[in-house]
């Protein structure tokens, strides 16, 4: 059987100790009983032992070398291989409509991503698991005052309790990476509705954080013009990666109120 040239353009790095595999599969152990969907299976080597997992499982992957070796090798998967890009799919009916675990080995360079995309899907998506860059996996999991703490902590950390697992070193890997990786679970927590308006919520994040040596007296002023009142409050001393997830929620309804009266001005 023919093994598959890792593609540098598809960000393509395989994973070749079994021991890793094996510990990235138990990871889905935390959301039992539900279908997994693997991201970018490459030749399978955390396919096998998602397999043992004794779930409906199914692999999605958008090199057509990946998918012809995946063919020959795990024929039990034949009608649950899916050739497509994992960010273009619509994932509302893909286990009829019913909640599953995403997983996988993810290419470095759409990691970001993938995570933006299982926001859009939170409702489908009770468990995200898998192996990301080291750094962005410190940055999702990173707290308020860490140098880390970013826009990618606080939309996730906003509906997902996030665990960083362990870290894996670059021998492991066919080509290795110049980076570190780390294993990370992501599970729902008891958030329905944030309190805010979501989308208001990802603007001030953004902006906050574009200008993040900034106090937010100045970060937010592309939102709410340099003349608005609302930044003598004491809060507006704070630059953004010293807010909680709870502090922006609070922002947010601040600035959607001053919005509201400077509209009518």
């Amino acid at each position: 059987m023919r093994l598959v040239k890792p593609k540098k353009f598809l960000g393509q790095h395989f994973l070749k100790d079994l021991k890793v595999a094996q510990d990235i599969a138990d990871t889905v152990d935390a959301c039992p009983g539900l279908p997994i969907l693997e991201v970018g299976p490459g030749m399978g080597v955390l396919t096998q032992f998602l397999l043992k997992k004794e779930r409906l499982v199914k692999v999605v992957e958008v090199d057509f070398e990946s998918v012809a070796y995946l063919r020959e090798a795990y024929s039990e998967l034949e009608d649950n291989i899916i050739e497509d890009d994992f960010l273009k799919m619509k994932l509302e009916r893909l286990f009829d409509g019913n909640p599953f675990v995403l997983t996988g080995n993810y290419p470095y360079n759409i990691s970001s991503q993938i995570f933006f995309k299982m926001l859009e899907y939170k409702d489908f998506i009770p468990c995200c698991t898998g192996m990301i860059q080291k750094e962005v996996a410190e940055r999702i999991a990173a707290g308020p005052g860490s140098k880390t703490y970013g826009i990618l902590s606080i939309l996730i950390q906003a509906w997902y309790k996030v665990d960083y697992l362990f870290t894996v070193h670059e021998h492991v890997f066919n080509p290795p990476p110049k980076v570190k990786s780390a294993v990370i679970r992501m599970t729902r927590n008891d958030t329905q509705q944030l309190g805010c308006d979501e989308k208001l919520f990802k603007l001030v994040v953004k902006t906050t954080f574009n200008q993040r040596r900034k106090t937010l007296r100045n970060s937010i002023k592309p939102i709410l013009g340099k003349d608005c009142p609302l930044t003598e409050d004491i809060l507006f001393n704070k630059r953004p990666e010293q807010l909680s997830v709870q502090e922006f929620i609070d922002l947010t309804n601040q600035v959607e109120q001053a919005l509201k009266v400077i509209n009518k001005n």
